[in-house]
């Protein structure tokens, strides 16, 4: 067996490579962050070994410095492990009681590691191509916490410049409003805009569900208004509606990307009503490989939605709230896909009913639905049924 320790940085990798006999085959060397260095570390790779099958290359998971190199060496056909850098620290300390470490030290542990008999799992093409998955639903996620935040500033200026239009409307938040306030940002220039204008203004952008008669409705409450005559923060709401439909924009053409890569993963979590593409992507992206986990509780104790333990001499805590630790992405896409799924199917709607009627507050009965939700998308997945009511 050879095995090769990679220890990664931003502009140099540290190798090492060596055999099950512990001969070593190369000394520590240098490759660049770059095809050349990659393409020198592979020839030396095939210089010593013929049967890719009797070759483990190992690298600390270090975020997107390693992205590259690890997909260089996944393309090439190299069986390759990413490890956790804690695992390595802890494995470097137990051959040493000495305090060193260097990127070379750090190459050599990773290598010794692929020969122990530490439980190692190779990384694959499916977890690799999975992190584009995992890039897109995250990019979305902060894009639409982005955009939560200028909802929350068109309202605070709409209070401000307009308070009487809230009440005029179901919501602040949709195409024909934004189309008024984008033209016309204060109660008073609301209140000046001829009645047939702001009628076609907003028949137009409505699709006709705003007529005449709103329209009226609005210019007779904008010339009664409160509302402070502020160019400053008249101009403040227009910028901020002009990002807020980018961000719209931007956040569909995310999501008709997220939707391609679930078309060609056909993950039976899909048929779970009430679990979108949206939530669906973000759930296998955050997970991974389902293979990984060796029990739903694995998955639960991953996001943080396993209940935390406390004991202390005789006293033992019989109120423990969940952990929240782990992956938030995870948390937050299994807790909300949760809520819909109560909503869309009747044997969780009855399990949510049976665990509000025990007492429960709600989002403790959410949870506990969570569970169960996890268990049957963990059944799903590994056993590639799909979901039936």
């Amino acid at each position: 067996m050879i095995v090769v320790g990679i220890d990664v940085a931003k502009d140099k990798h540290d190798c090492f490579v060596m055999n099950s006999e512990g001969e070593v085959l190369f000394n520590p060397f240098v490759i660049q962050n770059n095809r050349e260095g990659f393409d020198s570390l592979y020839e030396k790779i095939c210089s010593v070994a013929n049967d890719f099958t009797k070759v483990k290359v190992g690298l600390e998971a270090t975020g997107h410095y390693s992205y590259n190199i690890l997909g260089y060496l996944l393309d090439k056909g190299l069986p390759t492990y990413v490890i956790n850098p804690l695992h390595t620290n802890l494995y470097r300390k137990s051959l040493s009681l000495r305090k060193t470490k260097t990127d070379k030290v750090d190459a050599h542990t990773i290598a010794a590691m692929l020969l122990s008999d530490v439980n190692l799992k190779s990384y694959s093409n499916t977890l690799y191509h999975n992190e584009e998955l995992k890039s897109l639903t995250r990019y979305r996620f902060d894009k639409v916490k982005e955009r939560a935040k200028l909802k929350t500033s068109v309202a605070r200026l709409v209070n401000i410049l307009f308070p009487e239009l809230e009440k005029l409307v179901s919501t602040l938040h949709m195409a024909s409003v934004y189309e008024l306030l984008s033209q016309f940002p204060s109660a008073k220039q609301i209140a000046s805009v001829h009645l047939t204008k702001l009628t076609n203004l907003l028949s137009t952008a409505s699709k006709g569900r705003y007529g005449k008669e709103r329209a009226e409705d609005i210019r007779i409450a904008a010339k009664n208004s409160i509302g402070s005559d502020m160019p400053a923060k008249s101009l403040e709401l227009k910028h901020t509606i002009k990002l807020i439909r980018e961000l719209d924009a931007e956040i569909e053409e995310i999501e008709f990307h997220i939707e391609i890569i679930m078309d060609e993963i056909n993950s039976p979590i899909l048929t779970i009503p009430g679990i979108s593409y949206r939530m669906g992507a973000m759930i296998i992206a955050e997970i991974g490989d389902f293979d990984n986990f060796n029990s739903p509780n694995k998955i639960l104790a991953y996001a943080g939605l396993s209940p935390s333990t406390y004991q202390s001499g005789q006293l033992t805590s019989s109120c423990s709230h969940m952990e929240k630790r782990g992956s938030r992405y995870l948390r937050y896409a299994l807790f909300n896909a949760t809520k819909f799924v109560c909503n869309w199917d009747n044997t969780f709607a009855e399990y949510l009913a049976k665990k509000r009627s025990e007492g429960k507050h709600y989002n403790v009965a959410i949870s506990h639905a969570c569970k169960k939700l996890v268990r049957v998308i963990y059944h799903l997945e590994t056993t590639g049924e799909s979901y039936r009511r």
